[in-house]
Protein backbone atom coordinates (compact mmCIF):
# COMPACT_ATOMS: atom_id res chain seq x y z
CA UNK A 1 0.00 0.00 0.00
CA UNK A 2 0.98 3.23 -0.47
CA UNK A 3 3.02 4.75 2.67
CA UNK A 4 0.26 6.82 4.53
CA UNK A 5 -1.59 7.63 1.63
CA UNK A 6 -0.36 10.89 0.59
CA UNK A 7 3.16 11.05 1.14
CA UNK A 8 4.53 12.33 -2.13
CA UNK A 9 8.01 12.63 -3.36
CA UNK A 10 9.17 15.73 -4.99
CA UNK A 11 12.86 16.38 -6.45
CA UNK A 12 13.85 19.88 -7.97
CA UNK A 13 16.85 20.55 -9.68
CA UNK A 14 18.82 23.78 -9.73
CA UNK A 15 17.43 26.58 -12.01
CA UNK A 16 20.48 29.08 -11.66
CA UNK A 17 22.04 27.71 -14.83
CA UNK A 18 19.48 29.84 -17.04
CA UNK A 19 21.25 33.03 -18.60
CA UNK A 20 18.38 35.08 -17.32
CA UNK A 21 16.34 35.59 -14.17
CA UNK A 22 18.78 33.14 -12.21
CA UNK A 23 18.40 35.01 -9.41
CA UNK A 24 14.58 33.47 -9.24
CA UNK A 25 15.16 30.14 -9.86
CA UNK A 26 15.70 27.02 -7.65
CA UNK A 27 19.01 27.18 -6.17
CA UNK A 28 21.53 24.67 -5.28
CA UNK A 29 20.89 22.55 -1.74
CA UNK A 30 19.78 25.47 0.75
CA UNK A 31 17.41 23.11 3.15
CA UNK A 32 14.31 24.19 1.24
CA UNK A 33 14.85 27.81 2.39
CA UNK A 34 13.82 29.49 -1.25
CA UNK A 35 10.84 27.51 -1.64
CA UNK A 36 9.82 27.94 1.64
CA UNK A 37 10.04 31.48 1.60
CA UNK A 38 8.32 31.73 -1.86
CA UNK A 39 5.08 29.31 -0.52
CA UNK A 40 4.77 31.13 2.49
CA UNK A 41 4.12 34.53 0.50
CA UNK A 42 1.64 32.78 -1.15
CA UNK A 43 0.62 34.00 -4.98
CA UNK A 44 0.38 32.13 -8.22
CA UNK A 45 3.12 33.92 -9.50
CA UNK A 46 5.29 32.34 -6.21
CA UNK A 47 4.11 28.71 -6.69
CA UNK A 48 5.17 29.12 -10.32
CA UNK A 49 8.89 29.96 -9.50
CA UNK A 50 8.91 26.53 -6.98
CA UNK A 51 7.29 24.25 -9.15
CA UNK A 52 9.02 24.68 -12.54
CA UNK A 53 12.33 23.21 -11.28
CA UNK A 54 10.87 20.30 -9.99
CA UNK A 55 12.14 17.50 -12.06
CA UNK A 56 10.09 14.45 -10.83
CA UNK A 57 7.32 13.54 -8.48
CA UNK A 58 6.50 10.26 -6.98
CA UNK A 59 4.96 8.36 -4.23
CA UNK A 60 6.74 5.67 -1.77
CA UNK A 61 4.96 2.21 -1.20
CA UNK A 62 5.90 0.48 1.91
CA UNK A 63 7.86 -3.03 1.67
CA UNK A 64 5.20 -6.34 2.88
CA UNK A 65 8.30 -7.91 4.14
CA UNK A 66 8.06 -5.21 6.62
CA UNK A 67 4.82 -4.30 8.48
CA UNK A 68 4.12 -0.98 9.90
CA UNK A 69 4.26 -0.41 13.64
CA UNK A 70 2.26 1.19 15.70
CA UNK A 71 1.94 5.01 16.22
CA UNK A 72 3.62 4.47 19.63
CA UNK A 73 6.25 2.77 18.03
CA UNK A 74 6.85 5.14 15.51
CA UNK A 75 5.64 3.48 12.28
CA UNK A 76 8.46 2.75 10.10
CA UNK A 77 9.60 -0.50 11.62
CA UNK A 78 13.47 0.24 10.11
CA UNK A 79 15.88 3.17 8.73
CA UNK A 80 13.26 4.65 6.16
CA UNK A 81 15.62 5.13 2.86
CA UNK A 82 14.22 6.49 0.12
CA UNK A 83 15.92 4.96 -3.86
CA UNK A 84 14.90 7.02 -7.27
CA UNK A 85 15.13 4.91 -9.82
CA UNK A 86 14.92 4.28 -13.65
CA UNK A 87 14.04 1.39 -15.56
CA UNK A 88 17.64 1.09 -16.95
CA UNK A 89 20.89 2.72 -16.00
CA UNK A 90 22.05 5.43 -18.92
CA UNK A 91 24.19 3.61 -20.82
CA UNK A 92 24.54 2.81 -24.46
CA UNK A 93 22.45 0.06 -25.65
CA UNK A 94 22.13 -1.80 -28.99
CA UNK A 95 19.97 -3.76 -30.19
CA UNK A 96 22.05 -4.95 -33.91
CA UNK A 97 25.65 -4.82 -32.27
CA UNK A 98 27.47 -5.91 -29.70
CA UNK A 99 30.13 -3.43 -29.75
CA UNK A 100 28.53 -0.06 -28.07
CA UNK A 101 31.72 1.83 -29.23
CA UNK A 102 31.23 0.97 -33.08
CA UNK A 103 28.88 3.72 -34.02
CA UNK A 104 28.51 3.69 -37.53
CA UNK A 105 24.61 3.39 -38.49
CA UNK A 106 24.16 4.40 -34.75
CA UNK A 107 20.98 6.51 -33.66
CA UNK A 108 22.57 9.30 -31.30
CA UNK A 109 25.60 6.81 -31.26
CA UNK A 110 23.59 4.39 -29.23
CA UNK A 111 22.95 6.64 -26.21
CA UNK A 112 19.66 6.45 -24.83
CA UNK A 113 16.84 7.93 -27.60
CA UNK A 114 13.38 9.06 -26.61
CA UNK A 115 10.63 10.32 -28.91
CA UNK A 116 7.34 11.17 -27.88
CA UNK A 117 4.59 13.56 -29.00
CA UNK A 118 2.01 15.57 -27.66
CA UNK A 119 -0.22 16.11 -30.42
CA UNK A 120 -3.16 14.29 -28.38
CA UNK A 121 -2.52 16.32 -25.72
CA UNK A 122 -1.48 19.44 -26.86
CA UNK A 123 -3.60 22.39 -25.52
CA UNK A 124 -6.07 23.90 -28.58
CA UNK A 125 -6.88 27.04 -28.67
CA UNK A 126 -9.60 28.78 -31.18
CA UNK A 127 -11.96 25.49 -31.78
CA UNK A 128 -15.37 27.06 -31.13
CA UNK A 129 -17.02 23.17 -31.13
CA UNK A 130 -14.89 22.57 -28.06
CA UNK A 131 -16.13 26.03 -26.83
CA UNK A 132 -19.09 25.19 -26.77
CA UNK A 133 -19.21 21.93 -25.36
CA UNK A 134 -18.05 23.85 -22.13
CA UNK A 135 -20.40 25.92 -22.06
CA UNK A 136 -22.88 22.96 -20.69
CA UNK A 137 -20.44 23.38 -17.39
CA UNK A 138 -21.75 27.06 -16.43
CA UNK A 139 -23.84 26.17 -13.41
CA UNK A 140 -25.55 28.43 -10.63
CA UNK A 141 -24.57 27.15 -7.03
CA UNK A 142 -26.62 26.29 -4.68
CA UNK A 143 -29.46 25.16 -6.69
CA UNK A 144 -32.03 24.93 -5.80
CA UNK A 145 -31.39 27.65 -2.70
CA UNK A 146 -32.49 27.13 0.43
CA UNK A 147 -32.47 30.40 2.49
CA UNK A 148 -28.83 29.63 3.28
CA UNK A 149 -25.25 28.75 1.35
CA UNK A 150 -21.68 28.17 2.59
CA UNK A 151 -20.95 31.33 0.53
CA UNK A 152 -22.48 33.91 2.92
CA UNK A 153 -20.36 35.66 5.65
CA UNK A 154 -23.04 37.11 8.41
CA UNK A 155 -26.60 36.44 8.85
CA UNK A 156 -27.90 39.08 6.37
CA UNK A 157 -25.59 38.16 3.57
CA UNK A 158 -27.39 35.88 0.78
CA UNK A 159 -25.34 34.86 -1.82
CA UNK A 160 -24.59 32.56 -4.73
CA UNK A 161 -22.38 31.58 -7.17
CA UNK A 162 -21.89 31.07 -11.25
CA UNK A 163 -19.40 29.32 -11.52
CA UNK A 164 -17.22 27.78 -14.62
CA UNK A 165 -17.52 31.06 -16.61
CA UNK A 166 -14.74 31.97 -18.87
CA UNK A 167 -13.11 35.51 -18.82
CA UNK A 168 -14.83 37.36 -20.61
CA UNK A 169 -19.01 37.06 -20.84
CA UNK A 170 -21.82 38.37 -19.68
CA UNK A 171 -23.84 37.57 -17.50
CA UNK A 172 -28.21 38.48 -17.38
CA UNK A 173 -30.64 37.61 -14.67
CA UNK A 174 -34.46 37.20 -15.23
CA UNK A 175 -37.72 36.89 -13.10
CA UNK A 176 -40.13 34.47 -14.46
CA UNK A 177 -41.93 37.19 -16.67
CA UNK A 178 -38.79 38.48 -18.49
CA UNK A 179 -38.05 41.31 -16.42
CA UNK A 180 -34.23 42.14 -16.42
CA UNK A 181 -33.33 41.83 -12.79
CA UNK A 182 -29.37 42.19 -12.63
CA UNK A 183 -26.63 42.61 -15.55
CA UNK A 184 -23.34 41.56 -15.08
CA UNK A 185 -20.03 42.26 -17.83
CA UNK A 186 -17.52 39.99 -16.55
CA UNK A 187 -13.57 40.63 -17.66
CA UNK A 188 -11.62 38.69 -15.59
CA UNK A 189 -9.51 35.74 -15.25
CA UNK A 190 -11.72 34.68 -12.20
CA UNK A 191 -14.03 31.65 -13.59
CA UNK A 192 -16.75 32.48 -11.39
CA UNK A 193 -19.04 35.63 -9.82
CA UNK A 194 -21.14 35.95 -6.77
CA UNK A 195 -24.65 37.00 -7.09
CA UNK A 196 -25.88 38.93 -3.69
CA UNK A 197 -29.53 38.38 -4.44
CA UNK A 198 -30.12 41.95 -5.31
CA UNK A 199 -31.54 43.48 -8.10
CA UNK A 200 -29.95 46.63 -9.93
CA UNK A 201 -30.75 48.96 -7.42
CA UNK A 202 -29.55 46.65 -4.39
CA UNK A 203 -33.09 45.53 -3.50
CA UNK A 204 -33.21 41.54 -2.06
CA UNK A 205 -34.91 39.70 -4.65
CA UNK A 206 -38.13 37.90 -3.88
CA UNK A 207 -38.05 33.75 -3.95
CA UNK A 208 -39.40 32.45 -6.87
CA UNK A 209 -37.72 30.59 -10.11
CA UNK A 210 -34.99 33.20 -12.28
CA UNK A 211 -33.39 32.46 -15.56
CA UNK A 212 -29.78 33.50 -16.17
CA UNK A 213 -28.83 33.87 -19.60
CA UNK A 214 -24.98 33.80 -20.14
CA UNK A 215 -23.76 35.16 -23.24
CA UNK A 216 -20.11 34.21 -24.51
CA UNK A 217 -19.12 36.44 -27.17
CA UNK A 218 -18.26 34.16 -30.13
CA UNK A 219 -19.07 31.11 -28.97
CA UNK A 220 -22.64 30.53 -27.61
CA UNK A 221 -25.25 31.17 -25.09
CA UNK A 222 -26.25 29.05 -21.71
CA UNK A 223 -29.07 29.39 -19.74
CA UNK A 224 -30.20 28.23 -17.06
CA UNK A 225 -33.03 27.50 -14.14
CA UNK A 226 -32.81 28.69 -10.58
CA UNK A 227 -35.00 28.29 -7.61
CA UNK A 228 -34.72 30.06 -4.37
CA UNK A 229 -36.52 30.39 -1.32
CA UNK A 230 -35.63 33.95 0.55
CA UNK A 231 -35.07 34.00 4.41
CA UNK A 232 -36.42 37.21 6.66
CA UNK A 233 -33.91 39.52 7.78
CA UNK A 234 -33.95 38.68 12.03
CA UNK A 235 -32.80 41.97 13.00
CA UNK A 236 -33.40 41.08 16.79
CA UNK A 237 -30.87 38.96 16.43
CA UNK A 238 -28.11 40.79 14.72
Amino acid sequence: EYLGGQHWIYVFQSGQSVPNGAASRMPPYDAGKFMVDLLIDGGTSNERKVFRDCAWVGSSRSNPDYPMLSVEDGLIPNEARVSLRVARPYFQYSASVLDVDNTTGSANNWDPLYRFSTATVATRSEETAILEDLLEEINVVPNPYYAYSQYEANKIDNRVKIVNLPEQCTVRIYNLSGTLIRTYEKADPLTYLDWDLKNEVNVPIAGGVYIIHVDVPGVGQAVRKWFGIMRPVDLDNF
